[in-house]
């Protein structure tokens, strides 16, 4: 796929590498080095939006599915937990397990602890195993791809940081085992606040022992260091809500009184456990926000800012990795 790099150059996506092109080669045809494609250059110099892949249909669809089941729900609530979730939920713990294995190391540098690549070895190595065993054998020819958002979704072992993208990878991961019917229509709600929920306690907890940098954070002006979907999903499940407003958020004592029943609340909890100095300052986005009327306007607000911030930017969406499940073909126009 195409996106631009300034106005002189574009970056062509392949599985494997980003390359950057001229602009000069408008007309040629391109082989691709790693998948020995052919790829038109585009004569009108124009990439192909995001918004026009099938992966990115099949996502967006699968967050505002979601987004609309949890409407008005609690996270404690009554719902159906399935064998699947039940799996994933234990796939998780498994993960969790294997920081308390991989303590932190002593290194003269605050952030970035090292010993974050010992943990991400053994998730390298044990990935395929742990998604078969949510995966049902009749569909095991599927475990390698999908195992691969699962790996994906952790931050990076390189820069040890942790954003955006790699929650997006995560998603991913559920909305292929959707696809594939391990996850079914009735799992909406375990799929957020069992699966979803337990992924945020373990990358928090991540974030927090190996010091993890925010991958593309934009500081005080943006939404959040790590996350996005907990937000959104959250504002969700507050709409309607008898007596918490938007405005409520910003104390701290409604915060810490209902955090356990609502995602965007715990979300509020753990910036104010992490971040030090007025709410206003430090989270000057969520501050704004607090000014919203309603938990729906904030909600539609937050959908939009995700599709413009997250998945319609290239640092963010570089990374993306697309397959039979999210394809990179573009949409079938009706």
């Amino acid at each position: 796929r195409w996106d631009y790099i300034g106005t002189t150059r574009l970056a062509f996506t392949c599985a494997v590498e980003v390359f950057s092109i001229p602009c000069s080669l408008v007309g040629s045809v391109l082989v691709c080095v790693h998948c020995k494609s052919l790829t038109p250059f585009l004569s009108s110099c124009s990439p192909p939006p995001t918004l026009s892949l099938q992966a990115y249909a099949n996502y967006v669809g699968f967050i505002l599915t979601l987004n609309e089941g949890v409407k008005g729900k609690k996270l404690k609530g009554d719902y159906k937990i399935s064998e699947p979730v039940i799996k994933l939920v234990a796939l998780l713990n498994t993960l969790d397990k294997w920081i308390d294995e991989t303590p932190p190391g002593d290194q003269p540098s605050r952030f970035g602890n090292k010993a974050f690549r010992l943990w991400y070895s053994k998730l390298e190595k044990e990935a395929e195993r742990l998604v078969a065993t949510v995966i049902p054998a009749e569909l095991s020819a599927a475990v390698p791809e999908i195992a691969v958002y699962l790996k994906e979704s952790v931050g990076n072992a390189t820069r040890i940081d942790y954003g955006t993208g790699h929650e997006a990878a995560f998603a991913s991961f559920l909305c292929c085992l959707c696809k594939i019917g391990v996850l079914k229509v009735e799992d909406q709600l375990a799929i957020v606040f069992q699966v979803f929920d337990r992924y945020l306690q373990v990358m928090r907890k991540l974030q927090k022992i190996y010091r993890m940098e925010p991958a593309g954070s934009q500081g005080v002006w943006g939404l959040d260091d790590f996350q996005f979907l907990p937000f959104i999903w959250g504002s969700s499940q507050l709409v309607d809500h008898p007596h918490l407003e938007p405005r409520h958020f910003v104390d701290e004592k409604v915060v810490n009184e209902h955090h356990k029943d609502y995602m965007f609340l715990e979300c509020v909890r753990f910036i104010n456990e992490m971040k030090t100095g007025p709410f206003a300052e430090h989270s000057n986005q969520l501050w704004n926000i607090s000014a919203v009327p309603t938990w729906a306007k904030v909600n539609q607000g937050l959908v939009r800012m995700y599709k413009a911030e997250c998945l319609d930017k290239f640092p963010v969406i570089q990374h993306f990795k697309f397959g039979s499940l999210l394809s990179i073909q573009p949409t079938q126009q009706p």
